[in-house]
């Protein structure tokens, strides 16, 4: 056989074995195009760019409406109805005290609580007016109805966590429980303080309130940089602390191929590949970074320059790290929750695993034939 003949032989046997589905992590570049709508596919492929990067550069919408944000501080001495109340008496008698035992001078009366009315009920002082009033305006109030009754009590009021001035906190918070609305803490971010912060990296922390059925979120790290995001508590309000949910998922000739959770508030697509262990060096295609996204219709008319599309769109976003301002607009551009970052692997890697599979084939097959010409003699 002559040298030309047998190169066009192996390139044949090349090509036969290419064809028989060698592994690999998924398509490579051309097959990707070939689902372009150009080339009567269904999905839109766009090579970012800073256009491109200003018009998908979306955020989750979280924040507080206009109901949370103008309500006004609770005065946080007023009780109403609900609140619970630890009341201590102390009697200036050895003897015979008006409320405990011979001997004993000091008496708790614990979780007295403000019923429907707004009013409390002490031994010896019968119902008094609480709802409205200070926990001071009631310590003055009990002292009025027993000194006549005891010389000189010393009456103690405070405001204990229970059905009215409170708040819930619960979800990924250091002290989850019901917390009294108190003077330090009327706000949310002081209230978060009360309870020990949160129990999750607070870059990934979700502030969400609910109110009479409202709710609103804000980013825990928004909420410490931005005061206007501090809002005033009322009674009732549940604050859960939740943990980011978003995801995206890496595959191809990437460090590693997973569903990955968001690290922070707002991630790149450079942060993203750096997440997951960069590009393979072995095997990765710097100029095949693609992210396949389900975009909104108003979002993929912008960026496609259009006004009639309807309906979420398929759209590959395509990045060349390789070129002039790769690394710029890979840096810019921003992963959006649900996306996918695949990286297609170098042409000579496949090429690679053709000759490598085509010599153990022919390696397999001299084997065969020297043994069955020894089996012969």
């Amino acid at each position: 056989m002559t040298r030309r003949a047998a190169v066009l032989s192996l390139l044949a046997s090349v090509t036969t074995v290419a064809g028989c589905g060698l592994p690999r992590p998924g398509p490579n570049k051309r097959e990707i195009f070939a689902g372009s709508v150009l080339e009567q596919g269904d999905a839109f492929i766009v090579t970012v760019n800073a256009r491109v990067t200003r018009a998908t550069s979306v955020l989750p919408s979280l924040g507080f409406s206009d109901s949370f944000r103008k309500a006004g501080l609770v005065g946080s001495d007023t009780l109403s109805p609900g609140d619970t109340l630890g009341i201590t008496v102390f009697e200036n008698v050895k003897d015979d005290p008006l409320l405990g035992n011979t001997g004993q001078r000091v008496s708790q009366l614990s979780e007295v609580q403000v019923d429907g009315q707004g009013y409390i009920f002490i031994p010896y002082a019968g119902r008094i007016k609480a709802a409205g009033q200070t926990p001071e305006g009631i310590r003055q109030a009990i002292t009025r109805k027993l000194d006549a009754q005891t010389p000189d009590p010393q009456v103690s009021v405070a405001r204990l966590a229970g059905d009215g001035s409170s708040v819930t906190l619960s979800g990924m918070v250091t002290a989850p429980g019901t917390y009294p609305i108190e003077r330090p803490t009327r706000t949310l971010a002081s209230m978060l303080a009360k309870a020990g912060g949160v129990a999750i990296d607070p870059a990934v922390a979700i502030v969400r309130v609910t109110r009479n059925g409202q709710t609103g979120k804000v980013w825990l790290k928004d909420l410490w940089e931005n005061p206007r995001l501090d809002i005033a508590l009322r009674p009732g309000d549940m604050i859960v602390i939740e943990q980011d949910q978003r995801r995206f998922t890496a595959m191809g000739a990437t460090g590693s191929q997973s569903l990955v959770p968001f690290e922070s508030e707002t991630l790149s697509a450079i942060e993203a590949l750096a997440t997951v262990g960069g590009l393979q060096t072995a095997a990765a295609d710097p100029t095949g970074v693609f992210v396949f996204r389900n975009e909104p219709a108003e979002i993929a008319n912008v960026v496609l320059g259009r006004t009639d599309l309807q309906g979420a769109q398929r759209m590959v976003y395509v990045l060349n790290l390789t070129a002039p301002t790769g690394m710029f607009e890979a840096r810019d551009f921003l992963i959006r929750d649900g996306d996918t970052v695949y990286v297609t692997e170098a042409p000579y890697v496949q090429w690679n695993k053709t000759l490598a599979a085509l010599t153990g084939a022919t390696a397999a097959t001299s084997d065969l034939a020297s043994t069955a010409n020894n089996i012969g003699n």
